[in-house]
């Protein structure tokens, strides 16, 4: 059975930064391939990274590209994203997706599950 989980979300001040969780169970595959959502009020859900697992693809949205930090922990089966220098534009409930297929286009119908999602807000 798959799961996702999207973990790490809060309140933070313009110019901070935060570390977004993504634990993904019941993949099957070397290198099944992860993405990263967000939804912001009003708005519809749009891609802001993906990454295999191996990281041998990772392609970020143009707004967070310099800003976001992709790492993994290999015995808990997560992966981490550190977004620096946050804007309030980044305010959003921030959604974990697997699997799926990673490209550059981070299309939300490329990916299969997603599961618990987290709230991030930005305050200027």
């Amino acid at each position: 059975q798959v799961q996702v989980v999207e973990s790490g979300g809060g309140l933070v001040q313009a110019g901070g930064s935060l570390r977004l969780s993504c634990t993904a169970s019941g993949m099957t595959g070397d290198d099944y391939a992860m993405g990263w959502f967000r939804q912001a009020p009003g708005k519809e859900r749009e891609g802001v990274s993906c990454t295999t697992w191996s990281g041998i693809r990772i392609y970020y949205e143009s707004s967070v590209k310099g800003r976001l930090t992709i790492s993994r922990d290999i015995v808990k089966n997560t992966v981490y994203r550190q977004m620096n220098r946050l804007k309030p534009e980044d305010t959003a409930v921030y959604y974990c997706e697997a699997p799926g297929y990673c490209s550059g286009d981070l299309r939300l119908a490329d990916f299969d599950y997603w599961g618990q999602a987290t709230q991030l807000a930005v305050s200027s």
